[in-house]
């Protein structure tokens, strides 16, 4: 995967800005249910937010498991939310 820029991880972080979280991390942690919905959220949007309700000690390294099971890149982690943005092909090849 390449590695984003800071310019880029600066433009998306501020493009996340009004989002919402579409996935919360409870008290089962990140299980394949999860993964499952932050798959479909990020093909869907590419950018989104997930939040940390339970874990919060944990959450860079949950946020890092994320990242590796759904192949996309971690915006930045601020507070209890990590911004996560993943390029959907098939938008891109449909432009």
């Amino acid at each position: 995967m390449i590695e984003m820029t800071s310019a880029a991880r600066k433009e998306l972080s501020s493009r996340a800005h009004n989002l919402h979280p579409v996935v919360i991390i409870g008290q089962n942690g990140v299980t394949d249910g999860v993964i499952g919905k932050i798959n479909e959220s990020l093909k869907a949007h590419e950018l989104i937010k997930v939040k940390f309700l339970e874990f919060k000690d944990e959450k860079q390294e949950l946020a890092q498991e994320i990242v590796e099971k759904t192949e996309s890149q971690l915006v930045r982690i601020i507070g209890n939310i990590a911004i996560l943005y993943k390029e959907n092909e098939e938008k891109k090849e449909n432009k």
